[in-house]
C-alpha cells in the first residue's frame, strides 16, 4: 500500500507544498507587494515559507535544501542579510542561489525550499 500525498492549497496549476515520506516539498514562493525593496519582498517570502512550513509540520529549522532565484544578481547581499538573520538560532540548510528572469518582472526573488517534517 503506497502512502498519500498530501497537498497545501492545491490549485488547477499547482499546490503551494507536497508532502509525501516525511518531507515537504514547497513551490516557488514570490513577494506579494512588489513595491518593496529586495529585503522586504525577502522577509515576504521568508514568512510566507514560515507558513507554509508550519502547515505542512515543519520549521526552518528543518529545511534540508533552498534555491534562490533572483532577477538581479548584484541584489544577493541585500537579501542576504535578510536570510542570515532568519537563520539566527539554527543551522542554515545548502543553498542554491542564481539570477534568472522571474515570471512577474516586479518579483526581485523567488524561494524554493524542500524541508523535513518535524520529529
Amino acid at each position: 500500500m503506497s502512502t498519500p500525498v498530501r497537498y497545501l492549497n492545491p490549485e488547477a496549476r499547482y499546490s503551494d507544498a507536497a508532502i509525501h515520506g516525511g518531507v515537504v516539498y514547497l513551490a516557488g514562493q514570490v513577494p506579494t507587494d512588489t513595491s518593496a525593496d529586495m529585503a522586504g519582498q525577502t522577509r515576504q517570502v521568508l514568512d510566507q515559507i514560515d507558513a507554509l512550513l508550519k502547515e505542512a509540520g515543519s520549521s526552518r529549522g528543518r529545511i534540508l535544501m533552498a534555491q534562490v532565484i533572483v532577477k538581479d544578481i548584484a541584489d544577493v547581499p541585500a537579501m542576504n542579510g535578510v536570510w542570515e538573520a532568519w537563520f539566527a538560532g539554527v543551522t542554515a540548510p545548502p543553498r542554491a542561489t542564481f539570477q534568472a528572469a522571474l515570471v512577474n518582472p516586479a518579483w526581485r526573488i523567488e524561494v524554493i525550499v524542500t524541508a523535513a517534517l518535524s520529529v
